[in-house]
C-alpha cells in the first residue's frame, strides 16, 4: 500500500500532461469541430430568447414537471408536436475560458488523485509497470469517460460526440497510466 503523498509527482504531472493533450486535441485535431450544430435561423432564435430573459441554467422544452404530468394530454401534445430540446443557457459576454481551464485542470488533478488512491491501495512499492498501468488506466478511464454515456442515453446527446469524448478519455487515461507506471515508487 502506498499513500497519496508518495504519489504527488505523478498526480500533478499526469494532470499537466492531460491538460496539454486536451488542448492539442481540441485546438489542432479536427474531429471535435462538428460537435455542435448551428441552429437554423440563429439570429431570430437568439432574439426570441433575449425577449424572455432566461437565467443561466439547464432547461427542457416542453417541461412536464412531474411524472404525473407526463401523462397529461396537453403535455403529450406539446411533446408530439415538438420541437423537444435540452438547453443550457449561459450568461452573455465576450468569450473567456480562464475559469473553465482552471476547473478542467482541477478536474484532471482530481481524476489522477482518485486513480492514485485506488492504485495505491491495491499495489505496493516496486510494483510492475503493467500492474500500475492497468489500475491507474482503468480508474482514470472511468473518471474521464464513464459518465458520458448516460447523457446520450437519457438526454439524447449526440452519440458521435459521446464516442469522440470517450476516445479522448481513453487517450487521457493512457497518458495518466503511463506517467504513473513510469514514476511509481520503487
Amino acid at each position: 500500500m502506498i499513500g497519496i503523498t508518495s504519489l504527488w509527482v505523478p498526480i500533478l504531472l499526469s494532470a499537466v500532461v492531460v491538460f496539454v493533450a486536451s488542448w492539442i486535441i481540441h485546438v489542432f485535431l479536427p474531429y471535435h469541430r462538428t460537435d455542435f450544430l448551428q441552429v437554423p435561423a440563429e439570429d431570430q432564435v437568439m432574439e426570441a430568447l433575449r425577449r424572455t430573459p432566461i437565467p443561466p441554467g439547464d432547461y427542457i422544452i416542453p417541461h412536464a414537471g412531474s411524472m404525473q404530468r407526463m401523462k397529461d394530454p396537453e403535455y403529450i401534445a406539446k411533446r408530439t408536436k415538438g420541437p423537444v430540446a435540452f438547453m443550457t443557457v449561459m450568461k452573455g459576454g465576450p468569450p473567456t475560458m480562464s475559469a473553465e481551464l482552471a476547473q478542467w485542470f482541477v478536474y484532471c488533478a482530481g481524476i489522477s488523485l482518485f486513480a492514485a488512491y485506488i492504485a495505491g491501495r491495491a499495489l505496493g512499492r516496486g510494483s510492475e509497470y503493467l500492474a500500475v498501468f492497468r489500475f491507474v488506466g482503468v480508474s482514470a478511464f472511468l473518471g474521464y469517460a464513464g459518465a458520458l454515456w448516460q447523457n446520450s442515453i437519457w438526454f439524447k446527446r449526440s452519440w458521435g460526440f459521446t464516442l469522440k469524448s470517450t476516445f479522448d478519455g481513453l487517450v487521457y487515461a493512457l497518458l495518466t497510466a503511463g506517467i504513473f507506471g513510469w514514476l511509481w515508487p520503487r
